[in-house]
């Protein structure tokens, strides 16, 4: 039986992925990070959680690295975990670059020294690319990052391509384009607005506050991207790919399908807030996947709308579910609104007349 070890397993990619590779008879290790509120539901979600073996660890400490490591003992590591949110990168900037950048030497100097023949995973991301609005993006296109995440990004894609390319490693980077699914977290724009058309839907609140309706970007569904992640370390040969739909939808695009899948006009709804504008925006993104298509064969499946609509009854049911007193593993019930503090959730109950979101 392989071994594979994930870090950021507890996020929506981990997950899917812990899922996928379980199916696959593999024996799944994960990383997590001890908080005082643990955060597990995804993988309760998936019913995955009590098949898998969890290593308590810091990124940020070289020696949870190399514990997960020995451990683990893994034939393949998809290293995930990061500061993920782009937002809270321009008020982390620092810590950013610690975990997302910095983590990627951690582990693969432990993996030259501890257990060099494994097979590399690194999330790379699309926001590397920077302002895209003029073509669609492949692996020879230049990087021009416009956040401290997406530096922080490009920094573990060039090191892993380093650590390939010096010591003879199989390491290869995922340049995954936006991937969305149920699974999402409510920071993000595309579940933000999915689990408030669902409120409005159902009563609970009124309007949703939202910033750039212009940014355009290639939005697929995570579980069929997790899936290329698989695909790459299958390889015979290690080497960098984009993943993406190859197609670009804008948030507004994402608003009108969402609201309109449940009968409701996005306009009366919405409402633009400018202080909810990034400080240096990404303008739009799409991606070429033609040499994922052509090596590892795979290819998106799922349209933007079906995509959205998925997100949309999900979070429907689960506020129906809720609202009926269904205990089940879900995020809204914890979280708290912090861009406005009159609005906040506790356990099936909403307070506040309006959601803010940043886009």
């Amino acid at each position: 039986m392989r071994s594979a070890l994930i870090t950021g397993i507890t996020g929506q990619d981990g997950a899917y992925l812990a899922k996928l590779l379980l199916k696959k008879n593999y024996h799944v290790f994960g990383i997590y990070r001890r908080t005082s509120t643990p955060s597990f539901w995804r993988l309760q979600y998936l019913g995955v959680q009590n098949k898998i073996t969890l290593i308590p660890g810091d990124l940020m400490d070289t020696g949870s690295v190399i514990n997960a490591i020995i451990r683990s003992n893994p034939d393949e590591v998809y290293h995930l975990a990061a500061q993920s949110f782009v937002e809270a990168s321009f008020d982390q900037p620092s810590a950013t670059g610690d975990i997302t950048g910095i983590s990627v030497t951690r582990i693969l100097d432990a993996l030259k020294l501890l257990k060099k023949n494994v097979r590399f995973y690194q999330a790379s991301s699309s926001e590397m690319y920077g302002d895209g609005a003029s073509q669609a993006q492949n692996e020879e296109t230049p990087f021009h990052p416009a956040s401290p995440y997406a530096a922080a990004k490009v920094y573990g894609y060039w090191l892993t391509r380093i650590y390939r390319e010096s010591f003879g490693m199989f390491a290869c980077n995922g340049l995954l384009f936006n991937h969305e699914s149920p699974l999402r977290g409510l920071e993000f724009v595309t579940r933000k607005v999915t689990n408030t058309v669902a409120m409005i839907k159902l009563g609970l609140t009124k309007s949703i506050h939202l910033g750039n309706l212009k940014a355009k970007r290639d939005w697929g569904y995570a579980p069929e991207y997790v899936e290329s992640m698989w695909m790459m370390l299958q390889n015979d040969t290690p080497d960098d790919f984009v993943v993406a739909t190859g197609s670009q939808h804008s948030v507004q695009e994402l608003v009108e399908i969402a609201f309109s899948s449940v009968g409701l006009n996005w306009e009366d709804h919405v409402i633009i807030d400018k202080k909810l504008f990034r400080p240096l925006d990404v303008p739009a993104l799409k991606g070429d996947y033609t040499k994922a298509n052509k090596i590892l064969g795979w290819k998106p499946k799922t349209s933007f709308s079906d995509l959205v609509k998925i997100m949309v009854e999900e979070d429907v049911r689960r506020w129906r579910a809720s609202l009926n007193g269904k205990m089940f593993p879900w995020d809204v019930p914890s979280s708290l609104n912090i861009e406005n503090q009159n609005e906040f959730y506790v356990g099936s109950r909403v307070y506040g007349s309006s959601t803010k979101h940043s886009r």
